[in-house]
């Protein structure tokens, strides 16, 4: 099975919405601060033309983005941006563009920077999912020439045709220009984890284990058929190596066992499935995987931070 095909399962799963929030077109100098977002909510930026630095405090890094770097904050940590100049930032304007996203603009003559921001909402339980699996930060580069090295052709290339087309919907006024853009954000989404995945240097996490030569088969096990009775030699086996090997490796790239990783997966379908009329606990038990009720209530509980019964309560209320 491909990596592809972890992925696709994984975003069927977990419900994810782009949310295009500013436009915002500087010249230097400039700065602007994020504050600490929802638990639900993972900032995103896109450079589109200029440099600016971002730093984040909670991973203790400061960096440079240039024009066709996309970074996203899945810690939702407060962040700053800035020019890099340390001079006091000039004044904006904000007004509310036609389609309906905010464009920020000041008059400085500097060097320019055309940016997009926005958010990419996940919708709960499976916010904790993809806070304890994704990087605090992830930057990607879309090359709009030769691709970035160690990122797959294919992924640089889409990444960059989706963000010329971000930039021309984000500069119009076009009937429903906002609703494109949102869904072209929730592309990006994919896609950059995608470019991720395929380097050669994968972030840590679900996206380093996947990317791995020889771990990436025990993921797309997992994820095509978690209710099954996995055993350790058996997903050993599918990657070519000893149960010790496999062990080691999995908890070296992920920080988590591989049946840690199973339960989680098990535990968020579990959570779809109990949004659904006339499905009872007993029966989404099963149908993840759990022979015994009491056990399976008791994980959902400590991956989920509720019981099964607090869930579906609050899933059909909030529908």
């Amino acid at each position: 099975m491909s990596d592809i095909d972890w992925l696709s399962r994984l975003l069927e799963m977990i419900t994810v919405k782009g949310q295009l929030e500013v436009r915002c077109a500087y010249g230097a100098p400039w700065r602007v601060a994020w504050d600490r977002s929802a638990v639900h909510e993972i900032p995103y930026h896109v450079v589109l033309r200029g440099r600016a630095i971002i730093e984040d405090p909670d991973s203790g890094t400061v960096r440079e983005l240039v024009g066709g770097d996309i970074v996203l904050l899945p810690s939702g940590g407060p962040h700053v941006l800035h020019d890099g100049s340390g001079a006091p930032p000039a004044p904006t304007q904000e007004h509310l563009a036609p389609a309906g996203w905010v464009v920020s603009e000041n008059d400085s003559e500097g060097e320019p920077l055309d940016m997009l921001c926005g958010r990419f909402l996940i919708g709960p339980p499976h916010d904790r999912l993809m806070r304890n699996y994704l990087p605090t930060n992830l930057v990607m580069h879309a090359a709009g020439g030769e691709p970035e090295a160690g990122v797959a052709s294919t992924a640089s290339a889409q990444l960059a045709s989706l963000i010329g087309m971000m930039r021309m919907e984000s500069t119009g006024d076009k009937a429903g220009g906002y609703a494109i853009l949102n869904a072209l954000s929730s592309a990006l989404f994919t896609l950059v984890l995608r470019a991720a995945g395929e380097t050669d240097q994968a972030p840590e996490g679900l996206l380093a284990l996947a990317g791995h030569a020889r771990l990436g088969p025990a993921i797309s096990a997992m994820f095509a058929d978690p209710a099954r009775a996995w055993s350790l030699p058996e997903l050993a086996e599918s990657c070519g190596m000893s149960r010790a090997t496999f062990s080691r490796h999995f908890q070296d790239r992920l920080g988590r066992s591989a049946f840690d990783l199973l339960a989680d997966i098990r535990m968020g379908l579990a959570a779809n499935e109990l949004k659904k009329p006339g499905m009872g606990t007993e029966a989404v038990a099963d149908l993840v995987g759990y022979q015994s009720v009491a056990a399976f209530r008791r994980v959902f509980a400590d991956k989920m931070g509720m019981t099964a019964g607090q869930w579906r309560r609050q899933a059909r209320e909030s529908q």
